[in-house]
């Protein structure tokens, strides 16, 4: 039986993640250090500090929430677009791990101080876009259960993570948790539309949230 691509990114990831935790030349080679694609072109960083993690507990946390969400995303993408779909679905995560960076990129290029790791805002694409297609599932956090509505956890997470964001101080880049999400559900919309009208993504999520006050 074939693994699923979701299944490989956390195979892939912890094992560079637990090379890293060993080697921090490793570690340094992969991770996200601005200045480093300003002066020396190294693009690479956008994605390869993404299969790299601060500790343990911090890969844990990505790679469960991958788990919890990315079968179902793919199997959705499978489903809605065919055997394409599990390609769609890889470049969606690869994207995200770009794209989430970029505002930080733009802030910090010249910071010889800044450096970031983790599959965070990747992972939070396919959650959103999990939570998109099936907005009625409940879903906890930390030392929450899962009793939150998809609907109302992704708006109350936005605004916690901008909340956090502006704050700072934590050592957590809450910014690429954010343009993470909403380029999970903007590649959704926008894939959905491309497909020919196989796939309304906004009418299914209207769909979705009526479907948790009927029951």
């Amino acid at each position: 039986m074939a693994l699923s691509i979701t299944v490989i990114i956390i195979i892939i990831t912890a094992l560079v993640s637990f090379g890293a935790f060993r080697n921090e030349k490793l570690l340094n080679d992969l991770i996200f250090y601005p200045p480093a694609v300003t002066e020396n072109k190294q693009y690479y960083r956008f994605i390869t500090c993404g299969f790299i993690h601060a500790d343990f507990a911090h890969l844990l946390f990505n790679m469960f929430s991958l788990y919890l969400f990315g079968d179902l995303v793919e199997n959705q993408f499978k489903s809605i677009f065919g055997e394409s779909g599990k390609i769609l679905y890889l470049v969606m995560y690869v994207l995200a791990l770009v794209v989430s960076l970029l505002p930080t990129y733009f802030k910090n290029k010249n910071n010889q101080y800044y450096r970031s790791l983790g599959a965070s805002g990747a992972v939070s694409a396919v959650v959103f876009a999990g939570l998109m297609m099936a907005p009625y599932l409940k879903v906890g956090l930390f030392i929450i259960p899962p009793i939150i509505p998809g609907f109302v956890f992704g708006p109350l997470y936005l605004v916690v993570s901008a909340w956090l964001d502006r704050k700072g101080g934590d050592n957590i880049n809450h910014s690429a948790h954010i343009w993470g999400a909403l380029f999970g559900v903007a590649f959704l919309i926008i894939v959905g539309y491309l497909s020919g009208g196989r796939y309304d993504a906004i009418q299914t999520f209207i769909e979705g949230v009526r479907y948790y006050f009927r029951s």
